[in-house]
C-alpha cells in the first residue's frame, strides 16, 4: 500500500534520515520505535508532504507529491501529528468538520460524525467546547477523530502516547487496534516501544536516521538489542 524507497530528509546541513526504504501492506499495523532525535517524525512529516525530501514515495502505485498535504490527505493518507495540533481556539465540532475539509461526499458526512462520536463518546458530551480547553488525552481523541473525518485509507500516528497518563495511552492504543479492525492501516511512530509492539504486526527501529533492525514485532520484542535498548531491560 505504501512503498518508501532510498527517502532522504534535509535540514539546512543536516542529513536527518539518511536512505531509507520501507513499507507498508494494506491492513497492517506497522510501527516504527526509536528514541528522540532517531528521525520517526521527520518520516512521517516527508510521507505527508509537511517537509521535503529526496527519494520515491509510492501510495496504492502512486507516486506522491512532494510538498503538496492537500493532495495527499485527499488520496487518504492522513496524519495525526506529534502535539495534536487541533485549532484550539474552535469548538470540538468545528474541529471535526475542518477533518472533512476534502470530503466531496458531503452526504455521508452525518454517519462518519456519528462513527466519531460512538469511538469517541467524550467528544460527543464536549461539541460545543473550545477545544483548547480540553484534557491533553480528550485533545488526542479529538486529533484521531479529524483525521478519521476525512475517512483515511491509511492513518500516520505521531506519538499518540506523549503526555498521556497510563490508563489513558492503553485507551487510546485500544482505540488504534479497533480503528485497524474497522478497515484502516496504520503507521505508528511511537516512543513507548512495549505498547507499540503489542499492538503492531511489524516493527521498523530507527537510530540516528536510519534502519537498524526490522521485522514482526513480536520477534523484535524478544530481542535481546530491542530489549535492552527499548524495553527496560
Amino acid at each position: 500500500m505504501l512503498e518508501v524507497r532510498d527517502l532522504n530528509v534535509y535540514y539546512g546541513n543536516i542529513h536527518a534520515i539518511h536512505d531509507i526504504s520501507f513499507s507498508v501492506s494494506e491492513g497492517e499495523i506497522v510501527t516504527m520505535i526509536g528514541a528522540n532525535g532517531a528521525g520517526k517524525s521527520s518520516t512521517l512529516n516527508s510521507l505527508s508532504g509537511v517537509i521535503p525530501y529526496k527519494g520515491s514515495v509510492t501510495f496504492q502505485g502512486k507516486e506522491l507529491p512532494v510538498g503538496k498535504p492537500h493532495e495527499i490527505v485527499t488520496a487518504g493518507l492522513v496524519q495525526v501529528p506529534e502535539g495534536r495540533r487541533i485549532f484550539a481556539n474552535l469548538s470540538v465540532k468545528e474541529n471535526l468538520e475542518m477533518g472533512a475539509f476534502s470530503r466531496k461526499d458531503k452526504a455521508n458526512l452525518k454517519n462518519d460524525y456519528e462513527v466519531v462520536y460512538t469511538r469517541f463518546p467524550r467528544l460527543k458530551e464536549r461539541l460545543q467546547q473550545v477545544a483548547g480547553t480540553l484534557s491533553g488525552g480528550e485533545q488526542q481523541m479529538l486529533a484521531m477523530g479529524r483525521a478519521l473525518m476525512s475517512r483515511p485509507k491509511m492513518l500516520l500516528l505521531d506519538e499518540p502516547s506523549m503526555g498521556l497518563a497510563p490508563l489513558l495511552v492503553k485507551e487510546i492504543f485500544s482505540i488504534i487496534r479497533d480503528i485497524n479492525a474497522n478497515g484502516t492501516t496504520v503507521l505508528l511512530v511511537e516512543q513507548n516501544a512495549n505498547m507499540a509492539l503489542s499492538i503492531a504486526h511489524r516493527a521498523y527501529v530507527l537510530e540516528t536516521g536510519r534502519i537498524i533492525l526490522s521485522g514482526a514485532a513480536s520477534e523484535l520484542m524478544k530481542s535481546e538489542e530491542v530489549r535492552k535498548a527499548y524495553l527496560g531491560g
